[in-house]
């Protein structure tokens, strides 16, 4: 059986590389996008991790809400991205200001 803390390791990996990748790239939107459900999964692996070794299926059940978020976040990006990209031909995140109405 895998201890919990390689999980944890594996979480907190995951968790500090769409951290990274957050920092060092502020302009491409896509991949900002791509950086936060990282983060949103390494956290839902802590959850399921957790609640396995714990005999508790309340992480599991939360881990069902966090996806259900994820989703709505990732189709409410991907509609803005493609009202960027239709008004400014470009995906740079500095491109937003140009939105304001």
């Amino acid at each position: 059986m895998v201890p919990l803390q390689n999980y944890l390791i594996l979480g907190a990996i995951l968790f500090s590389l769409s951290v990274v990748g957050i920092v060092l790239n502020r302009n491409n939107i896509i991949i900002l996008l791509m950086a936060i459900e990282l983060m949103l999964l390494s956290v839902n692996m802590n959850f399921v991790a957790f609640s396995f070794f714990l005999g508790d299926p309340a992480g599991q059940i939360f881990v069902f809400f966090v996806l259900t978020v994820a989703a709505a976040e990732a189709a409410i990006g991907l509609a803005i991205l493609v009202v960027l990209f239709r008004n400014t031909r470009s995906i740079d995140v500095d491109d937003i200001q140009t939105l304001k109405g």
